[in-house]
């Protein structure tokens, strides 16, 4: 079967442009009509001499020997990948790997990602960007082609750990928690690439109530842990706890299920890693990074910097520090309010200054919103959200500032945590690769959905 997918991925990591990503599949694929494809040195000499690929125009002829020549070169690359993989370091499986943020510190203490499985092609592509050593499936694992690669190449390069994230909306406490969500059936496709694969050791991380959500196997109702149990607890020893990762050197309130499974002729056992005696706060994560307005996008410039007077100095300063330290855009009457907000608390406790509408109306909402962080504990969960002052705990502490004419006392940084400072947050390193062109918005939305790698590194640690 001819790997489109990653063949796909493959052209985007040499920076080919989507639509002419589209017309050399398109093109291999037509030869492969005409014959199908075999990797060898004559391959393209007996197309040439097919009536059918002759009959064609000469443009048409040029652009099939080159997607030819293309697809050929990737084939072999994911084979010489193969030969030098490293002998020494433990070799990884991850599953439903999104853009691989919790394998950011993964290569650094020992282990190779040298497998991974995602259903969308967006963050497939990026993905590969970042881990470019990594084969990637690109593809849908309950769809039985794909289940199928994964498990024949996991074999080939002899995968010692399987790392699986499934998806978490179907059991999440946001989500709308469906009876039996298909989502949460994903686990189901797990347990059989642990069977298949038969893995030296297996990581399953998801939202706390993956341990009390039930889903339907062989028309009857079964609790996760439980199927866990039966399916595989003969062959595996199996720990499973709720966790914090604030617990752990990040410097974020995360609470996250953990099951970790060690194989019965296994010495070691993998465990879960003794908690940090030191709690990191937003303070150490971030405390040193310099004062930053927000951008307020209905003002013009003369009102923008009557509110936020040093906004384009602080602005160039932020990107110094990091391309993706950039001021986030709010509108006016929010940035208002937060401005009298002080660090650790809510507008909506403000007497004068409270979040209103458009109209003037008061706004009604929960007391985690327009909230401000605290300096001296872990920030609190980052969601997808994490871009709006109006949602759950997402602006930045702030400081004092200065004392307004009024004798009210103003706070800086009235504004959403930056892309940078919430990576910071989530303890992903500063040197991580993600190429310069990323979409912001898709990047907060993944990390809001991903797991502290720090904490990651820490539990692959304990194998070591």
């Amino acid at each position: 079967m001819n790997d489109y997918s990653n063949f796909k991925l493959w052209l985007a990591d040499k920076n080919y442009g989507m639509k002419t990503i589209s017309n050399i599949v398109s093109r291999f694929k037509r030869a492969n009509n005409i014959l199908e494809w075999v990797n060898d040195n004559v391959y393209l000499f007996n197309l040439e001499q097919m009536d059918e690929f002759n009959i064609l125009s000469t443009t048409v002829r040029s652009q099939i020997k080159k997607a030819v020549k293309l697809y050929a070169e990737f084939i072999n690359t994911q084979d010489e990948l193969l030969k030098n993989e490293g002998k020494d370091n433990m070799k990884v499986l991850s599953l439903f790997a999104n853009i691989g943020v919790a394998e950011a510190y993964l290569k650094q203490v020992g282990f190779d990602v040298v497998v991974a499985n995602e259903l969308i092609e967006r963050r497939a592509i990026l993905y590969s960007k970042i881990y470019p050593e990594t084969h990637m499936i690109c593809g849908d694992i309950t769809d039985v082609n794909v289940y199928n690669t994964i498990i024949k190449e996991s074999k080939d390069r002899q995968v010692d750990i399987i790392m699986a994230t499934p998806p978490c909306q179907g059991m999440s406490t946001v989500g709308k928690k469906l009876e039996d969500d298909v989502r949460n059936r994903l686990v189901c496709q797990v347990i059989e690439a642990v069977k298949d694969i038969q893995p030296k050791y297996v990581l399953i991380e998801n939202v706390p109530m993956f341990f009390n959500t039930e889903i339907i196997v062989n028309k009857r109702k079964i609790k996760i842990p439980d199927l866990l149990k039966n399916e595989l607890g003969r062959d595996y020893s199996i720990c499973q706890e709720v966790i914090d990762t604030k617990n752990y050197s990040v410097p974020q309130t995360r609470e996250r299920a953990l099951v970790l499974m060690t194989r019965n002729d296994q010495k070691r056992k993998w465990t879960i890693p003794l908690k940090d005696t030191k709690i990191v706060t937003m303070r150490d994560a971030i405390g040193n990074l310099p004062m930053l307005d927000p951008y307020i996008t209905d003002v013009d410039e003369e009102e923008l910097l009557k509110i936020v007077p040093h906004y384009y100095e602080r602005e160039e300063q932020a990107r110094k520090i990091s391309k993706w330290h950039t001021p986030p855009q709010h509108i006016k009457r929010q940035v208002v309010v937060m401005q009298h907000t002080a660090s650790g608390n809510t507008a909506f406790d403000n007497e004068h200054y409270y979040p209103i509408k458009a109209d003037g109306s008061a706004v009604k909402g929960f007391k985690n919103t327009y909230k401000r962080q605290n300096w001296d504990t872990p920030a609190y969960t980052v969601t997808m959200d994490n871009r709006k002052i109006s949602s759950q705990n997402n602006v930045h502490p702030g400081r004092k500032e200065y004392v307004d004419s009024e004798e009210n006392d103003i706070y800086s940084d009235a504004r959403a945590l930056t892309l940078y400072e919430l990576m910071k947050i989530m303890s992903i390193p500063d040197d991580w690769p993600i190429p310069d062109d990323t979409s912001e918005a898709f990047l907060r939305r993944i990390i809001g959905e991903g797991i502290p790698p720090l904490f990651v590194k820490k539990v692959f640690e304990n194998l070591k």
